[in-house]
């Protein structure tokens, strides 16, 4: 049976992540706080934003500004800007 956590991002209960994902007491408040479903939303984020800002991961800088990006996203109910990226209409 997986562990259920009410994520802080969605606001409701979910199935918890299987393990520790990010090192650190910032992993510890994402294993604690937020749920399968908001981290794969987080990825798809992810993603694009490293691909739009052209972003390297051997970068300091541009690892401090995707884990600002990241506590914005699942803490703060933030969302993620991404120039030129227009969503698609349902």
């Amino acid at each position: 049976m997986s562990r259920t956590v009410f994520c802080q991002r969605l606001k409701k209960e979910g199935p918890g992540l299987d393990f520790q994902l990010y090192p650190g007491e910032l992993g510890k408040r994402i294993f604690d706080n937020i749920s399968k479903e908001a981290w794969t939303e987080w990825q798809k984020k992810q993603v694009m934003l490293i691909n739009e800002k052209k972003l390297n991961m051997m970068n300091l800088e541009h690892r401090q500004l995707l884990e600002k990006e990241m506590v914005n996203y699942l803490f703060e109910a933030g969302e993620v800007a991404i120039d030129g990226y227009t969503p698609p209409s349902k």
